[in-house]
Parts: structure tokens; sequence; C-alpha cells
């Protein structure tokens, strides 16, 4: 297996160029053999498991090659392990799923049920994230020269951690990875170098950590060369953030005194070490965000930054006007594919539109296959769309790594060294490009975040184009939709699909109920033909109904989830709920509702169903 790229070099010692071109020559060697590193990643982890309970549970005690794998190994869901997971969990130490022993577990961010996943993680682990994390900026560094000349703000952010029973720490993965001496201690690079101390990304303050994080980038202004976050969303929450703490910001900065709020001795030190005196550069601050437009602001009060770097594809894509407005349309940069599971990949074409980015899967990451996924009327399913097993026949659909299709979309399927075997990552993936043998892949959507009523399914994408459309008919009232949910609402006979809108509303002209109406009907409008054959002929589904709900409701729904462990990094606004509770914030915070005004358009061989109810 080619070797992975090393950095140990002290400042005065650092070769940035030579360090780039290894870098790159790993991505060339690992994708231009990406099946033989399949086998050997596969190989390894299944030689040095070949004793642990699971394996020997299915019969592939002792065999290392890859077609006995696919033979007796099932591909399971979360649900069929969680029963070996609470074992761990409870106190288990004996080997049940890895040979090493399981070091913490990483929490999934959960937000669309309530429920927290617990993946299971060995120490050497964070070598792996960190080896991908080493990747991105030679990568990036072949596009935009002389990132190594300034700093990145960046907005990062960690969760207390909770314990189970048995003892073993569970947080998400960046808290582990920030948390981690692979990060804290990270020998010297010029790519490394941000504006935040590390003290103010450990600081376990969401407020804190966000205010001394700004405050410090404020600071540091003019060396800022890429700004960014994990999410879209969470960078626009930063700047949330400045629009509505700014003065007190300037104080600081004008005075060199960090605001009382800020109690953490560690975090107070750190900022003094940055923060001097600087009524000239409170000044400048003051003047642009006193300003009525904050259009550009970004580039304002950074004026030598080059991109933002967030993920923004899946849902995330519905934030990519907002980060043009605040950038002036700076390159919107998605680096890197990761999961609580895994960190899958990288984006080797950084610099392309958001709406074209692909990951290229790194072959030593973990052992991928790939479940085909078909498109029926819209409607994303695949041989697994019920059943958590897969029987003989569908078991044989599955395909690997090089023998993906151009085109085509696959359930990504993972086995990895701290103990998953075939699991079901549940991200559908559509081949994009090829690097050398190793495919690229665009990320379509979460495949288990759909609607339903009744034999309608409609996943993330399909809703997400079907707001898209609808939000048309506000542009003439100059309003926009901030963040928006929905809920499968069943109470009702028939249930109906239910959208929570937040909307940004910078017109005065009031929006009449008609025109709500008529988003309601261009969402129905807009989503597959199974869904609308239950609106129109089964008379299975109910109207479409859009709650509009009051400004900030989003943000207590991610205080919310925040409270009940989910982590500020991590956190993406679920786009489709099912926890009461949440129903039940959103449904008190509902200032106005509207239903679609007739039945949409649905086509039944020659047959044109007529357009009411």
């Amino acid at each position: 297996m080619p070797e992975a790229p090393k950095n140990s070099l002290k400042p005065a010692e650092y070769n940035l160029e030579e360090g780039n071109k290894k870098t790159l020559q790993f991505i060339e060697d690992v994708t231009a053999n990406a099946d033989e590193v399949q086998k050997c990643v596969l190989a390894e982890i299944l030689s040095r498991n070949a004793h642990v309970e699971y394996l020997q549970r299915h019969g592939l005690s002792g065999h290392t090659d890859r077609d006995t794998f696919k033979q007796v190994m099932p591909v399971i869901t979360y649900e069929n392990i969680q029963p070996d997971i609470n074992r761990i969990a409870n106190g288990d130490t004996s080997k049940i799923l890895c040979s090493k022993p399981i070091s913490e577990f990483l929490t999934s961010s959960g937000t669309s049920g309530g429920e927290r996943k617990l993946m299971p993680t060995i120490e050497e682990e964070l070598e792996r994230r960190s080896l991908l994390y080493s990747l991105l900026m030679p990568v990036m560094s072949q596009f935009v020269p002389g990132l190594d000349k300034g700093k990145g703000m960046y907005f990062l952010f960690i969760k207390s951690e909770a314990k189970t029973p048995g003892g073993l720490v569970a947080r998400p993965v960046l808290t582990s990875y920030y948390k981690s001496s692979h990060f804290k201690e990270r020998p010297y690079d010029p790519y490394t170098n941000y504006t935040s101390p590390n003290e103010t990304i450990l600081c376990q303050d969401s407020y804190q950590s966000m205010y001394s994080q700004m405050l410090c980038g404020l600071c540091q202004n003019k060396d800022v060369l890429r700004v960014g976050a994990v999410f879209a969303s969470g960078f626009i929450r930063a700047i949330r953030f400045l629009e509505k703490h700014w003065p007190l910001l300037c104080n600081d900065i004008r005075t060199g005194t960090i605001n009382n709020q800020i109690i953490d001795p560690s975090v107070r030190e750190a900022v003094m070490k940055i923060l001097k005196p600087d009524p000239k550069l409170a000044d400048f601050i003051e003047t642009e965000c006193r300003k009525e437009s904050w259009q550009g602001i970004i580039t304002r009060l950074w004026p030598n930054t080059k991109y933002v770097d967030v993920i923004v594809t899946g849902t995330m894509s519905q934030y990519i006007p907002t980060l043009d407005y605040y950038s002036n349309g700076l390159p919107l940069v998605c680096t890197m594919y990761a999961s609580s599971e895994c960190y899958f990949g990288v984006n080797l074409n950084p610099l392309c539109k958001p709406s074209e980015v692909s990951y290229t899967l790194i072959p030593s990451m973990a052992y991928f296959e790939f479940l085909p996924v078909h498109r029926n009327n819209g409607v994303t399913t695949n041989s697994l769309s019920v059943p958590k097993s897969l029987n003989e026949k569908e078991q044989q659909e599955l395909v690997d790594l090089v023998d993906v299709k151009l085109g085509h979309e696959y359930e990504l399927v993972v086995t990895t060294y701290a103990g998953l075997y075939r699991y079901r990552v549940g991200d559908v993936l559509r081949v994009a490009g090829f690097k050398n043998k190793s495919p690229q892949f665009n990320f379509i959507c979460r495949k288990n975040v759909v609607l339903s009523i009744d034999s309608d399914k409609t996943d993330e994408v399909e809703l997400q184009n079907a707001v898209k459309n609808a939000v048309s008919h506000l542009v003439p009232f100059d309003a926009t939709v901030a963040e928006y949910t929905s809920y499968a609402d069943t109470t009702t006979i028939p249930g109906h699909y239910v959208l929570y809108w937040e909307l940004s509303l910078n017109g005065s002209t009031p929006i009449p109920p008609s025109v709500y109406e008529d988003c309601c009907l261009t969402i129905e409008e807009s989503l597959n033909s199974v869904y609308r054959q239950g609106r129109v002929s089964d008379k299975s589904i109910g109207p479409l109904e859009i709650k509009i709900v009051e400004p900030g409701t989003f943000d207590k729904l991610m205080d919310y989830a925040i409270s009940l462990g989910a982590s500020i990094n991590q956190y993406k606004t679920p786009r489709c709920v099912k926890f009461a509770p949440i129903i039940e914030l959103l449904n008190s915070r509902v200032v106005s509702n509207y239903f679609s005004p007739k039945c949409p358009k649905w086509v039944s061989g020659h047959k044109q169903w007529c357009n009411h109810d």
C-alpha cells in the first residue's frame, strides 16, 4: 500500500513544496492502484479481526479473501448491530466487533428522529482522519497559491461529551478530533495556521467560543486568506452572530479588553495574546457593520479572503444564495466527505461550482461497496428499502469501488477498521467521473430522510427542488425562505405534508394568502407521480400545508437539539422531523398557515386528471 504523507518537520525545516509533492503523489498512487489497495484494506481488516465474535458468528473466522467475505457477510443497518454496540456501551470488553479496544463512541448527528447512534472507533482511526485532513490543502494549493502566507478563519466548535454505562466516552466525531493530540499538538504546518487559538475552539460554552473566535478573526482581519466552518449553516450563523454583537466586539478591539461575559480563563488568556487596543480597526469595523446593506460583508471586513470553505452539498445547497450575498460571490469550496462512521474522500477540483462538487474516495480509508439505487417515478429505491438485511440475490448486486458505472447511483456500504462490516451508511451517491481507477461521486442525499403518508416517498433532493421552485413566487415581494423543515402529519384524514417556513422579508409589500397557496401547489406539482397519484386519484394524501413561523424559530430548534446532545459543529437543520417535542416547538411559533388550493396535475397513461378537489 502506498505510504501516507507525513509531516513532522519543525518550522525552520518545513519544505512546503516538497510536502505538497509527496501528498499529491500519495493521491496519485492510491487512486491508480485502487482495487489492489482495497483488497489489502479488506484483508488487513479481516486478518486482524479474525477471532472477533462478530466474524465468528457469521463463519468468516480465518478467511481474508474478498469472495468468501461477500458470500457470508450480511449487509446491515444500525439496528442489526445495535445489540452488540449496547453490550460494548454497557461495559463488555470482550472482542465483539474489533480485536483492538473500542476507545470511544462517535455519535451521529441524529437530528431527524431524535435518536443518536453510537459508532465504535479505535485509537488509530484518529491517524486516518488526520491523513485525510492532510490531503486538503496540498490539493487546494494547486488552485489557489499563497495560502501558506496567511491564516484561515474557521468557526470550529466542540460539544461536551457523555459517558456510556460502561464508562466509554460518546461524542461527535469532530469533538473527538479537536480534543485529540492530533489536533491540539499538531506539527507545524502553515496551512493549519488559524485565527482561532485552540482554547477558543475547545471552550464548551458555545457563546464564549463563538464570541472569542469572531473577536480573534476580526483582530487579524488582514491576515485572513480563507474563511469557513464545517457546514454552510454554521458559517451563516457566525455572520448573524456578528450582526447582533458587533458593537461589543468593536468595543473590545477599541479598548484592548475582553467583554466580561467571556469568563473562561484559558480563553481570556489566549485571546489577550492577540487582542491589542486598535481604535482604527474598531472604527473601520463599526463603519462597515453600520451600513444598511451587509452584502459582501466578508470581503469588506476580511479583504484578502480568497474563498469560503463550507459544505454546500445536499440540503446545505439552500444556503448558497445567502453565502453569495455575504461573500460577494467568492468561490464556495467543499473540500472533503466524511461521517461518524468513516472518513471517505476529498474534492480534487475544489473551485468547481457547488452543483458540480464530487468527492474522490481514498481507497485506503476503509473497504467500500455500493448498493445500486434505482429511481422509479422520481422515488429513490433499492433492494433494501424496507428489509434490514439482504437476501442472497440482492447481496450479489453490491459493486466494488472500481466497478461502479458512470452516471449510476449507489448507496454507500463500508467495512471499517473499527468494527463495522458491510454497514449501510445511508448516503446516496452518483458516479461523476474517475481519478485514475478511483471513482468520484456527487453526494445526492441521505437515503433515510423522507416524507411518506401512504405509498409515496419523497426524498431530500426532491423536497429541496420543490421548495426551490415554490420560492420563485416570493421573489416579487423581495422575500426568501431562510430555513425550512417538513413533517408528515398523519393526525388528519387523509394525512398530508406540512412545511414549516421561516421567511426573510426585505420588502414592505404584504404577501397575499394566494401567493402562499400558489407556493403550496407548486411544491405539489414538483413532487413525484406516486405522490400526485395519491393526491388526485387515490385520495390517500391531503392538500399540502405551509406554516409560516416566527423569526428565530430555527435558532430555537438548533438550541433544543444541542440541549439534547447534538453537536453545534455537526448540527444540520433536519429537513424532515418526526420527534414530537420538535413538532410541538415548531407549532408553538406558527403565525399563519396555508393549504394547496387544488390538486396537482397527474397523468395516468393518456388521461389528464382534473385540477380540482
